[in-house]
C-alpha cells in the first residue's frame, strides 16, 4: 500500500505538482529561515541568551509579543462582529464597508503609522479631546496596540465571513424553538461553529502584529523599556552594523512565534475535532 494518499484532481501528476510545492516553499520560506538561523549559529547559545538576557532587548521582546497578543484578542471580539453584520444584514452603504475592511491591506504601512499617530497625537483629533483628561493614546503601548488592531482587523473578518455565510439560519431559528436563549444560541451555536475560523485569523492577525514596523514606529513613541518594538530594535542593530545582534533578537523572535503559532494551530485542530459536528 502506497505511502502518500492522493484524491481526483484537475491538476495531473502528484508527483510533480510535490515536488514543486516542496522546491517552492524551500526557496521561499526555508532557506532564508535556514540562513537566519546558520548566522546565529556562530553566537552559540549562551550568546544567544545573552542578547536575550539584555533588559533592553527583552523589554523590546515582552512589547511585541504581549501587544501582539493583546490586539489579536481585541480583533476577535470586534472582528467577529464585523463580520457578522457584513454578513447577515443589508442596508444602505454595506458593499462600501465592506471594501474598507481590506484597505489595512492595501495602504503603505508607513502612511498608516502617520495617520494614526496625527489622530490619536496630544494634539490630533481624537487626542486632543482626551488630553486635557491627563490621558494620553500615541507615543504609548496603547498607540501601539490601536495601530496592531488597525492592520489585523482584516485577518478576523475574512477568515470568519465565510463561515457565517454557511452557518445556516435555520439552525438558529431550531435553537430559539426550543427554547435556548440569545447567549445560550450564541454560546452554544455559533460559537463553537465559527471558532477554528476565529483561531486561523488570530494566529494570523498575531504574526502580522510581531513583524509589523511601519505603522508603529511613529504612533509608538519608540521609548526604551516602553514603547519601543523588537523589529526597530533589529533596524538599529543593522545601522550599527551589528549584524549578529539583529540575526539573534531576529532568531528570538522566529522561535517565539514558531511556539506560539504552534501552540495555537493545536488548538486548533482540538476545536475542529471537538465542534466538528457541532
Amino acid at each position: 500500500m502506497s505511502l502518500f494518499t492522493q484524491r481526483n484532481s484537475i491538476l495531473p501528476g502528484f508527483g510533480l505538482t510535490l515536488g514543486y510545492t516542496l522546491v517552492y516553499l524551500s526557496v521561499i520560506v526555508l532557506l532564508p529561515l535556514a540562513a537566519l538561523v546558520l548566522k546565529a549559529s556562530d553566537l552559540g547559545l549562551s550568546g544567544l541568551w545573552h542578547i536575550a538576557a539584555e533588559p533592553r532587548i527583552f523589554a523590546a521582546l515582552r512589547t511585541s509579543f504581549s501587544l501582539a497578543l493583546a490586539a489579536a484578542a481585541i480583533n476577535v471580539v470586534f472582528g467577529a462582529i464585523v463580520a457578522w453584520v457584513l454578513t447577515r444584514y443589508d442596508f444602505p452603504g454595506r458593499r462600501l464597508l465592506d471594501a474598507a475592511v481590506d484597505l489595512p491591506f492595501a495602504l503603505p504601512t508607513a502612511v498608516a503609522g502617520i495617520a494614526l499617530a496625527a489622530i490619536y497625537a496630544p494634539n490630533g483629533w481624537i487626542g486632543g479631546l482626551i488630553a486635557p483628561l491627563g490621558w494620553k493614546i500615541a507615543y504609548t503601548p496603547l498607540g501601539i496596540i490601536i495601530a496592531l488592531v488597525f492592520i489585523g482587523l482584516p485577518f478576523i473578518v475574512r477568515t470568519a465571513q465565510p463561515v457565517i455565510v454557511e452557518l445556516q439560519q435555520d439552525v438558529e431559528e431550531a435553537s430559539a424553538s426550543l427554547g435556548a436563549s440569545r447567549l445560550q444560541t450564541l454560546r452554544l451555536v455559533i460559537l463553537p461553529a465559527l471558532t477554528p475560523a476565529l483561531l486561523t485569523g488570530f494566529a494570523l492577525a498575531f504574526a502580522r502584529g510581531v513583524g509589523e514596523y511601519g505603522s508603529v514606529i511613529f504612533i509608538a513613541g519608540n521609548l526604551p523599556f516602553v514603547s519601543e518594538i523588537a523589529p526597530l530594535l533589529i533596524v538599529v542593530k543593522l545601522e550599527e552594523f551589528n549584524y549578529a545582534g539583529a540575526t539573534a533578537i531576529a532568531v528570538w523572535m522566529l522561535a517565539i512565534s514558531f511556539f506560539i503559532l504552534l501552540t495555537i494551530n493545536l488548538v486548533q485542530a482540538w476545536s475542529r475535532r471537538r465542534f466538528g459536528n457541532v
